[in-house]
């Protein structure tokens, strides 16, 4: 490895589905920056996993290469603190400027940022609050309305002299390439750029030239409803009640994906600003760049929109994620079947910048794929969700209560993850190239054959043709679990008494 360090740049969209790439075969994925970036710099991989559909505990995971069992980062209030391993952290006492620009769900608010970062981004100039959320009595409706749940805004407004919607994304994106131009090429050191966007996270809203991009003829089929329920988790079934979506049809349907299209379109535009204020700067090949979203998004899948806690369809954990490694290396550009884990993302990291990780973690290094030296990750992807029964501290109320209102946008799901039903209950999959396995702690588990099966539609777990490879995934989980089941520190303790 080279004397140099890499600079970092981790460009983190938030809920972006892995399907909508036009790469990956999505015609109707308006991605030409990213499809560009993996036809000539950057490995793209078709079977990226998180190991939390939901921010927060995904992030906690990705940042440190645990995963979210090992410390209990199963909650959206549960986030790093000072003595928790952050690949942030770990740069900055390894000499790099580390630049965040966005939203946290990483680090405990009491705690703040000061010691994982060396600057935390303020835009210099007032940024237009969000209005999806401000005003959202204007677009939602009355509350006995089929939309009051949907999420779907509709296009936006420029706003303030911008020539697009001035939101918090476009600042951290103008202050990244402002950064970017400003460093000083003559520093000892290198620069980590941390971009965690909100984009594509619903509510569902673009301006309209990202909108008018988007082919609604060429939108892929919808997951439908399924018309019996038994095989699903009840916690989807629940959602899809709540949200009262089920009555919308297809046209509906149609303009709510598109919106959510366009939000990937206007993502994958700045994406290419950021890569162009790089190539402008003569730093674009003495840097690592990382292209990866938390979790996905159901856009209408199973007639319901938005996430669930302990959902493990493919459309919510399954990912984009692209690697360009620096030039040095030479990387084999194109898409990758092999699988992968966000956690793998702070291992390949550690490796490019020379770190020795001072915690037990689980990532591997995506470094051999990236550069064509292998084919094969992993075996094997997992991600888990959920709490115990009467895991209070897990339930998410909010530091409010706000979450308990049926007038929150979220309440569908809150009312399940707060409630003293078996829907929240704790429930992981176990993800290989062909199957999909599921334990539910208290509901029915699930098995997938993936190949025949793609939406997830025929749960064959009390099928008799099926035992042999459901007792392997079932075998395989519990390999896994014990693992990872808890890591011992590495600095080890005086057995004796300070005198």
């Amino acid at each position: 490895m080279s004397v140099k360090r890499p600079h970092i740049i981790l460009f983190n969209p938030d809920q972006w589905r892995g399907d909508v790439l036009g790469h990956m075969g999505n015609p109707a994925a308006v991605t030409p920056n990213l499809d560009a970036f993996a036809r000539t710099d950057a490995v793209s991989f078709r079977h990226a996993y998180c190991q939390n559909p939901v921010c927060t505990p995904s992030r906690c995971s990705f940042m440190s290469g645990w995963y979210p069992h090992v410390q209990g980062h199963r909650t959206m209030y549960y986030a790093m603190h000072k003595d928790d391993p952050v690949l942030l952290r770990t740069l900055k006492n390894s000499g790099y400027h580390v630049w965040w620009g966005g939203k946290n769900d990483l680090i405990a608010g009491q705690e703040g940022h000061d010691d994982v970062c060396d600057v935390y981004y303020d835009a210099p100039e007032k940024v237009h609050r969000t209005w999806m959320i401000d005003k959202q009595n204007q677009w939602r409706g009355q509350t006995d309305k089929d939309n009051y749940y949907s999420f779907y805004v509709g296009q936006l407004p420029h706003t303030d002299g911008h020539d697009h919607y001035h939101d918090s994304d476009w600042a951290n994106v103008m202050g990244a390439i402002e950064t970017i131009r400003n460093y000083d090429k003559d520093s000892d050191k290198p620069l980590c750029i941390f971009l965690p966007l909100t984009y594509p996270h619903p509510p569902y809203a673009a301006e309209a030239e990202y909108y008018d991009m988007i082919d609604p003829r060429k939108l892929p089929p919808r997951i439908p409803a399924p018309k019996d329920w038994s095989g699903y988790a009840s916690m989807l079934k629940g959602i899809y009640q709540m949200q009262r979506l089920g009555d919308w049809d297809e046209a509906r349907w149609t303009e709510l994906r598109r919106m959510y299209y366009a939000m990937c379109a206007r993502v994958d535009h700045q994406f290419a600003l950021v890569m162009q204020a790089l190539k402008d700067a003569e730093m674009y090949d003495d840097s690592a760049v990382f292209m990866f979203s938390d979790h996905g998004d159901y856009t209408g899948d199973y007639s319901v929109v938005e996430k669930s806690q302990n959902g493990f369809e493919d459309c919510l954990t399954r990912v984009p994620f692209l690697f360009k490694p620096p030039a040095e290396f030479g990387v084999k550009p194109g898409i990758s079947d092999a699988m992968v884990e966000l956690i793998d993302m702070p291992a390949t990291v550690e490796e490019l910048a020379g770190i020795t990780p001072e915690h037990t973690h689980f990532g591997k290094s995506l470094l051999p794929v990236a550069t064509g030296q292998s084919n094969m990750h992993r075996d094997a992807v997992f991600c888990e969700g959920g709490r115990l029964p009467g895991e209070d501290q897990a339930m998410e109320f909010g530091p409010g209560g706000e979450l308990r209102d049926a007038s929150n946008l979220y309440y569908p799901r809150m009312h399940f993850q707060q409630g003293e039903g078996i829907e929240h209950h704790k429930a992981t999959m176990c993800r290989t190239e062909h199957y999909k396995y599921i334990a539910r702690m208290s509901e029915s588990d699930a098995f997938y054959d993936l190949d025949n099966d793609p939406f997830e539609q025929n749960n064959l777990i009390d099928h008799p043709d099926w035992q042999q490879q459901i007792n392997a995934h079932r075998l395989r989980m519990l390999h896994w679990y014990q693992q990872t089941c808890d890591v011992v520190p590495v600095k080890q303790d005086d057995r004796s008494f300070a005198k």
